[in-house]
């Protein structure tokens, strides 16, 4: 049986185990998470290996990123699900009294989870949690080219759960566009730009609804308010952690003029204080994906720009944190995200400046600003649009479940994250109850004499 056939018969089947509306049972979503939480945290050293096989990532920045991460958004929805599936009472208006109003949340149904490769194993799991709490079926499918990461998750749900609630099917893009000529009833999608406009083209021919999360050149803007040992600390963590393969990582910074030369120098110390004096031996550097990722990546370092670092090794797919400094707009490394260890620095004098360049470009999935002038903070943040971001620290805000992740514009739509990721893959359904006994009869022709009284009930449309 081919591919197309296994996936129509693959959507039937969780069509069919969702219409028993067993996935809606509170006590059936809360046994299904904790069944997976243990078997992330017994499996926990073979998903480390994973990782550390397709990046050679290290346990610990593994943990933080990935497994941790996961678990804790496990243990927040096992707490709060309960509170989360309750009827919702709403506000009734004087037009419709008497009644009663109120909103359920019912799941979309089957799903489909189309995962990255920059975080494999988080990014896939993250979701699927989402979809799994709100009680819909879901089919997962890992990135290819992260194969060990996807291999072991593969292992984990279709080893331990019945391929009619949730299933991975593991392939590359040819099993993506079959996935994508399926009827699912929510697609949430996380990866670049240019697959983000096909997964929407094709969600758009049945009008399945989407979240989006992509990514962007999310900048950071460092003014001389700040310490800048402690910037560049902060930064430069951002800016590496997973060899700077992250969607939120610090993409380039903007500093005032007269700090430059002393945060460049803060940045050298801070990395150099990281992983050595030559980073290419430390433990806690992961490398490039692949080599077509290494050779684009490459490609953005102008020698003649580099202060430090700029050595790479393709056998190795190694390439140092390297700052670039001098650049402008019109530099090749300021066309495209970076999506690697490498940090362009650019300057400013005025603020205005700053907003003036970036209202003109794609809105970025996350914005950093390291000040401790409230006013510069407030201005950067009421007049640029972005997805999400931080004061005086980079990609925390991920980290934090109680938080909306998601982008705008450009760097996508819809949100996740705790509850955010409850909402995501629930209908708000709302319902307005009327009262059988009382009928006012104002809303009945003939109309004759109607309109003050239809005119005070409008205007005085009080909710209780």
């Amino acid at each position: 049986m081919d591919n197309h056939n296994n996936i129509k018969s693959l959507v039937k089947q969780q069509n069919d185990f969702f219409l028993t509306g067993k996935t809606k049972s509170l006590r059936f979503r809360k046994e299904q998470l904790i069944k997976l939480k243990d078997l992330i945290e017994s499996h926990e050293q073979e998903i480390f290996n994973s990782l550390h096989k397709d990046f050679r990532k290290p346990e610990f920045e593994s943990y933080l990123s990935e497994n941790g991460f996961v678990i804790e958004e496990i243990n927040m929805f096992l707490k709060k699900l309960g509170k989360w599936t309750k009827k919702k009472r709403l506000p009734s208006n004087l037009v419709n009294f008497p009644s009663s109003s109120f909103e359920v949340y019912e799941p979309y149904g089957i799903t489909l989870i189309i995962a990255p490769w920059n975080y494999p194993f988080q990014l896939a799991m993250n979701p699927l949690l989402g979809a799994m709490a709100a009680g819909n079926c879901a089919v997962l499918k890992p990135s290819e080219l992260a194969p060990a990461t996807s291999k072991i998750i593969a292992e984990i749900i279709n080893q331990n759960f019945d391929k009619s609630y949730i299933h991975v099917i593991e392939g590359d893009a040819i099993i993506t566009q079959a996935l994508l000529k399926e009827r699912f009833d929510y697609i949430f999608f996380t990866g670049g730009e240019r697959v983000g406009k096909i997964i929407a083209e094709a969600a758009a021919k049945n009008l399945t609804p989407v979240t989006l999360e992509l990514g962007g050149k999310s900048p950071t803007v460092v003014d001389g308010s700040m310490n800048m040992k402690f910037a560049a600390k902060r930064i430069a963590w951002g800016k590496l952690l997973n060899c700077g393969q992250t969607c939120v990582a610090p993409d380039y910074i903007y500093v005032q003029k007269d700090y430059k030369d002393e945060l460049l120098l803060q940045l050298k110390k801070e990395i150099i204080g990281f992983y050595g004096e030559d980073p290419s031996k430390s433990e806690d550097m992961p490398r490039i994906i692949n080599n077509n990722h290494f050779d684009r990546v490459k490609s953005l370092i102008d020698p003649a720009k580099i202060y430090y670092g700029g050595e790479v090794n393709r056998e190795d797919l190694y390439i140092a944190p390297t700052i670039l400094t001098d650049i402008t707009w019109d530099d090749p490394v300021m066309q495209e995200e970076i999506f690697g260890p490498i940090l362009p620095v650019m300057t400013y004098n005025h603020i205005e400046e700053v907003i003036a360049q970036l209202v003109k470009r794609n809105k970025p999935l996350s914005f950093y600003i390291f000040s401790n002038n409230k006013k510069l903070q407030d201005i950067l943040i009421d007049n640029l649009s972005f997805g999400c971001g931080a004061i005086n620290d980079t990609m925390v805000h991920y980290g934090n479940p109680h938080i909306a992740f998601g982008g705008v514009g450009n760097s996508g739509y819809g949100s996740y994250h705790g509850k955010n990721s409850f909402n995501t893959f629930s209908h708000r359904k709302g319902i307005l109850k009327k009262n059988s006994r009382i009928d006012i009869p104002l809303r009945y022709a003939p109309y004759k004499n109607k309109m003050k009284l239809l005119r005070f009930a409008f205007r005085n449309n009080y909710e209780w």
